[in-house]
């Protein structure tokens, strides 16, 4: 499974990528605002960003609301670097959008997925990747693992004519809040999961492995000091 870090601080992204583990970066206008950035600095950030990871793929989304405003955006954030992907929120305005972009060579990474259908008609249209949500399916009582497991197994039923070359489209899991989430996902076979860095950081730590390296401490002061 490849691991996508869901942020825009990039102070988050240098630390994972000094893990040498990190296989993208997926990012919106929102996340940046939580770092205290403003909209009209989204794109110069976004450059940054591809800067510090100028060997793999980097999302930002589009806020256009129409398929004509989403051609016109993602060729514009698509022109910022070539390790750009373009996100698009699946609707009927984004499908043409995704597949004018897609002929262009442009990568598309179709967000806000909670159905297989939306997954196939995204495929389809031309996406690169598919990211289906696991933690707002959980936030209301459903299973979201159940469903992504549903989106995978159909999305990986056909070829698409897409991106074959690159593999694609490859299925993000998204929305991803606990190490679980993560894990039940690789056993799926979803391709990626796009992780905010508190939840990464979760992923590090276990409770026993927590626990060994407090007694493995403790003997090694009693070495040094014998």
């Amino acid at each position: 499974m490849k691991f996508f870090i869901d942020t825009a601080n990039l102070d988050e992204i240098r630390e994972a990528k000094s893990w040498g583990i990190l296989s993208g970066v997926t990012t919106n206008p929102s996340l940046f605002a939580k770092t205290g950035g403003k909209l009209a600095d989204f794109e110069a950030h976004m450059a940054k960003i591809c800067e510090l990871c100028e060997d793999i793929p980097v999302s930002a989304e589009s806020t256009a609301e129409t398929c004509e405003g989403m051609v016109e955006e993602g060729r514009r954030l698509a022109a910022i670097a070539p390790n750009i992907v373009v996100k698009l929120p699946i609707c009927e305005a984004s499908l043409p959008a995704a597949h004018t972009l897609a002929l262009e060579g442009v990568r598309v990474n179709m967000t806000l997925i909670f159905s297989a259908p939306q997954a196939l008609l995204a495929a389809r249209a031309g996406a690169r990747y598919i990211s289906p949500f696991v933690g707002r399916f959980d936030d209301i009582g459903d299973d979201g693992i159940q469903q992504l497991e549903t989106v995978v197994s159909c999305v990986k039923n056909y070829s698409y004519g897409y991106w074959e070359a690159e593999g694609g489209p490859e299925v993000i899991t998204a929305s991803v809040r606990t190490p679980n989430h993560v894990t039940q996902a690789a056993l799926l076979g979803a391709d990626i999961a796009t992780v905010p860095f508190a939840a990464l950081k979760k992923c590090v730590h276990h409770p026993l492995t927590d626990r060994g390296l407090e007694s493995f401490a403790a003997d090694w002061e009693r070495v040094k000091n014998a």
